[in-house]
Formats: structure tokens, sequence, C-alpha cells
């Protein structure tokens, strides 16, 4: 296909500058974080980083006052918890278990709920619900099979040579070092039945 360029280099397009960013008001906020929800599941300080990047956006190009659209976003986060359109714990509850169930730490899940802006208590709370369907060893053998790592190797010959690697892969997924022994060193039959 010609590109049309090639042809009449007159036609050369100037590379398109971006969009002066809204001037932020009150419905202006609340319309994009009712966008935001659609599309994402979110804390409450996730959303209110979203929003404030807006804010900062608006107030550096169009000028004005920046402690004022603080209390808009502020007021915002509070309507749409009192109408239920966002709930940390459901979001911790719902995120903790899918984290889990795909094989992932402990650490690793407190760690990633705690950068969304969960509570640390709301996340002990949500860990040990979880932990108690899926143990950390289950979820260190998941990880494991999904990695392809010790006895989960397609290559049962390597194995023995690649011990330290894999040792060292479920320590940088966050496991415990005796649980990383134990899974390594274990078989593949130590895995728990799927439901």
């Amino acid at each position: 296909m010609d590109d049309p360029t090639e042809r009449d280099p007159e036609r050369r397009r100037e590379p398109r500058k971006p969009k002066p960013p809204r001037k932020v008001s009150p419905r202006y906020l609340e319309n994009a974080a009712l966008h935001y929800l659609k599309r994402y599941a979110a804390t409450v300080s996730q959303l209110k980083r979203v929003l404030m990047r807006r804010v900062d956006r608006s107030v550096k190009f169009h000028g004005g006052d920046r402690a004022e659209a603080v209390g808009w976003v502020d007021a915002l986060a509070e309507k749409l918890i009192r109408n239920g359109l966002i709930n940390d714990r459901t979001y911790a509850e719902t995120r903790v278990h899918s984290l889990r169930a795909s094989g992932r730490s402990a650490r690793v899940i407190t760690q990633k709920l705690r950068m969304k802006g969960v509570a640390p208590e709301l996340v002990q709370e949500k860990l040990a619900e979880a932990t108690q369907d899926v143990p950390e060893d289950a979820a260190a053998r998941i990880w494991a099979r999904k990695k392809r790592l010790g006895p989960f190797r397609r290559d049962p010959s390597t194995r023995e040579e690649n011990r330290q690697r894999d040792l060292a892969a479920l320590a940088r997924a966050g496991f415990p070092f005796v649980i990383a022994k134990r899974v390594i060193d274990g078989t593949a039959d130590d895995l728990p039945a799927r439901d």
C-alpha cells in the first residue's frame, strides 16, 4: 500500500500536540471517577491518586485552587463509599483470593495490596482467610508448577543441576526457604487436588 506522504512531501503531518487537560469541576471529577470504576476495580486510595493526577494537570495548565479541588476529590470519595461503588474490603477479599489461587506468597500479596492503599489490618485479615483455603505450601506448589520448577520440570534429568536456581526462583516469589526446599525437593504428587 502506498504511503500518501511519499508522493506528496507537502502532505506530511506535523506531530499532534497533546490535548490540553480539561478544567476540573466536581461534575467532571465525578464523571472521570465513574468512568474509571467502570473499567477497573480500585481502592479509595487508588481512585484518589488517579483523580489527583487530573487535578494537578488541570491546576498546572489552567490555574486555580488545588485545595478546593482536593476537597472535591475527598467529598466524591465519601459519596462513592456511601453508595457502595468503591469498597476496600471487597477489593481486598477478591484480590487476595485470586492472587492466592494463582500461587502467590503471603509476602507478595501483602506488598501488592499495600501498594494499592489497603489498610494493613485489612490485608492481614483477608490474607488469613485466604490462607485457610490455600495454605502457603500449596501456593508454593502451584507457583512451582506454573513456572516449571523442581518436580514440575519438563526434563526431570535437569532437576538436580537446576536445584539452586529453582530455590532462588521460589525465594524471589516470596516463599520462605523451608517451604521452597520442601517443594523443590518434593514430588509432583504432593500438589493438592484442584477443585
